[in-house]
């Protein structure tokens, strides 16, 4: 099984619609194979088992495709029982690879399991270094990763990454506000009173369309509480 094999079955699989759909998420230059995402994780998944050298070599690749492939098998890795040093391999391997993250997608496949599950119930320094990046699809990294704590982590995991979201709620960034909203939607279920203190300190200020994915799961009157906390400030 070598980074070859998942590059021809990707290649396989090519088609003009599939092209059509994923040319509007990359950047004019970037090279794109153009398939089904379907298609794609499915052949992710058939390669899970790929070496990590020959996963490096998918994400070295140019195209979009092998390097979310890539990503994705890392993703499939972080699924499996693992011992410490092999989370932190993937761990590694993907901060190691973060400047070959080119779309939000890359991390959303990955940050949760590879980061966040290596990360839980430990310091959360390297999320809010990577909060604090210049780069958006590193912070966006640092409020994803926290996505894994929701279901798996501590107390203690989802009061740091609080203050992660604290941190990028007035990001003016979409691919970074849209994720805060995202993990304080899914948090809310976990933590609500810690979601709606942060909402109160910074609902008026977040960016609207991060705040509406935020309050998703509140009640009506709360939602509209805080919507109008952020109409009544501009």
């Amino acid at each position: 099984m070598t980074a070859q094999d998942v590059i021809t079955s990707l290649e396989a699989h090519r088609s003009e619609a599939g092209l059509a759909t994923i040319r509007k998420r990359l950047a004019p230059a970037e090279p794109a194979i153009g398939l089904r995402m379907g298609d794609l994780f499915a052949i992710a998944k058939e390669h899970a088992g790929l070496p990590l050298g020959e996963v490096q070599q998918l994400l070295n690749h140019p195209a979009y495709e092998p390097r979310l492939a890539g990503f994705c098998i890392l993703d499939f890795k972080a699924r499996r029982k693992l011992d410490g040093p092999q989370r932190e391999e993937l761990y590694r391997c993907y901060l190691d690879n973060h400047h070959r993250i080119t779309t939000w997608d890359m991390v959303d496949r990955a940050a949760p399991r590879v980061i966040g599950g290596f990360l839980a119930g430990g310091p959360l320094e390297p999320l809010r270094q990577l909060a604090v990046s210049s780069e958006p699809l590193r912070r966006r990294t640092a409020i994803t990763a926290p996505l894994f704590f929701v279901r798996s982590g501590s107390d203690e995991d989802l009061a740091g990454s609080l203050r992660i979201a604290a941190m990028l709620a007035q990001d003016p960034e979409p691919v970074v506000h849209n994720a805060v909203g995202l993990f304080l939607k899914h948090a809310t279920g976990r933590v609500p009173a810690g979601v709606r203190a942060l909402l109160e300190e910074r609902a008026a200020l977040m960016p609207r369309p991060g705040l509406r994915l935020a309050v998703e799961k509140l009640d009506p009157t709360e939602r509209k509480y805080f919507l109008d906390a952020h109409r009544r400030l501009r």
